[in-house]
């Protein structure tokens, strides 16, 4: 016959592993589970498991599946960098044109990201690669090395795009340039993005005013920048979508112009609006405000200069959450992009449903102007009270649109890059052409413009949901 003790230690397990349940529940609620999620460890012998999620390997097993290859090299660096991701320490080599080919089940825009850190073996200096990217009809990079100018060749580079994907299959495509004999990639991912993640509506900004951008959702993207405005890095660990943000010290044009505040209560995620899968709760609880609010007549705005690309224009998405306002409609200020007016006497209540702490984002739509710069700045409005001048914000994404040759990488298109292959060379890539030439003959049609409304580019916050959205 059981004790009373041994009756109430049972009942504690069984109300701790209940609550344990409940909990599990509740986060699992909210979590983005991606319907289409490829995560490959290019020229690993093995599975890796990376910020609680598994890449697969590509050299056995259900990787293999993946690639399509003549032949390829899977190396291995026997001196890794202490610390390194183990991402990065293995790397398929191809030394003719080759193909990662993944099965589409939930068409739509998707998280195309590519892993790479040269390091030398005794076979190859993966240092010395030269070669083309290109996926679903765009060109992703050309006569790519591995590295980025002004980039530590110590440090892995990440390249994200977002890609409309509306076929039943995604190709991505390593081709070695004429003037090397192999192409490289230490992983993959492929992941079906939230449906919600990018608008089809923005704001095109100009030195002429404001239009109307239509037909965004369908834009291909590269991600430029990332930023958490006056707070610390998010890595993919803590965002739902697995991004990294980088804060903003760096980039900021008068550090003293702002000061950098900080958030401990509930942001308030709102049914239609801004999800965590937009931004986490890491990016909309810390933002930065001007350093001296209750100046009467400051003569300055807050300043974030970033140098991009000639020749492209540029999604900008801000990213707004009032953890500064003690009670509502009391926050109103202006958006400049490139010295122009963006949005005027935004007013932050009215925007967010009337509710404190409740996030939401806007998108503008920009061309790079001669200075190579694109600058983005946030000031006081004439709508201000006297003592309640101020300005918010709380994360910044740039991302680069694709050109009029479906290229993130200068005046030159993928068909451009298949007749330049020696012909010998190019035959696992004739199934993509046919594809190739459909996409881009409905590439033109893709930008369209009507005139202004006043909804356009923000996020509707109707109605505020629970915590375990």
């Amino acid at each position: 016959m059981e004790t009373f003790q041994n009756l109430k230690n049972r009942s504690s397990y069984l109300i701790f592993f209940f609550f344990l349940q409940i909990s599990i529940s509740f986060n699992l609620s909210w979590a983005f589970i991606p319907v289409d999620n490829y995560l490959i460890h290019c020229g690993s012998g093995e599975n890796t498991l990376v910020d609680n999620r598994i890449f697969v390997s590509d050299s056995s097993g259900s990787g293999s599946n993946f690639l399509s290859a003549a032949r390829t090299i899977s190396l291995k660096d026997q001196n890794p960098i202490q610390g390194s991701s183990p991402l990065y320490h293995t790397a398929r080599v191809f030394t003719k044109p080759s193909n990662y080919e993944f099965e589409i089940k939930e068409k739509g825009t998707h998280l195309v990201r590519l892993h790479f850190l040269p390091f030398e073996s005794s076979k190859f200096n993966l240092s010395n690669a030269l070669f083309h990217v290109s996926v679903h009809g765009f060109l992703l990079l050309s006569n790519f090395t591995g590295q980025e100018e002004n980039h530590n060749y110590r440090n892995p580079l990440l390249k994200e795009y977002l890609i409309w994907v509306d076929s039943n299959k995604l190709v991505l495509s390593f081709l070695p340039s004429k003037d090397s004999s192999f192409a490289f990639v230490n992983a993959i991912e492929v992941i079906s993005a939230p449906r919600d993640l990018i608008a089809d509506t923005a704001r095109y900004v100009t030195s002429e005013g404001v239009e109307n951008f239509d037909g965004l959702t369908k834009e291909a993207l590269e991600t430029v920048y990332r930023i958490n405005v006056g707070g610390p890095k998010v890595t993919p660990f803590n965002d739902s979508i697995w991004r990294t943000w980088i804060p903003d010290d760096g980039f900021l044009k008068l550090s003293a112009a702002s000061k950098a505040i900080s958030y401990s209560g509930r942001i308030k995620y709102q049914d239609g609006g801004a999800s965590r899968e937009v931004a986490p709760d890491n990016v909309y609880n810390s933002a930065r405000i001007m350093s001296y609010p209750s100046v009467s007549m400051p003569d300055f705005n807050i300043t974030w200069i970033f140098p991009v690309r000639l020749g492209y224009s540029y999604l900008v998405r801000m990213h707004f959450c009032d953890i500064a306002s003690m009670a509502l409609n009391e926050l109103y200020f202006d958006v400049y992009i490139n010295g122009y007016s963006a949005y005027k006497d935004l007013d932050i209540s009215e925007l967010s449903g009337q509710m404190l702490a409740a996030p939401y984002y806007a998108d503008f739509i920009v061309d790079a102007d001669s200075s190579g710069d694109l600058t983005v700045s946030i000031g006081p409005s004439s709508l201000s009270s006297p003592g309640r001048i101020n300005a918010i914000l709380n994360g910044l994404e740039i991302m680069k649109m694709n050109n009029s040759m479906g290229s993130f990488d200068g005046e030159i298109s993928v068909g451009s890059v298949l007749r330049s292959q020696p012909r010998a060379h190019i035959g696992i890539l004739v199934p993509s052409i046919a594809l190739l030439s459909l996409l881009l003959a409905a590439f033109v049609l893709h930008r369209r413009r009507s005139e202004i409304k006043d909804s356009m580019g923000w996020s509707p916050l109707p109605v505020d949901v629970p915590e375990g959205k």
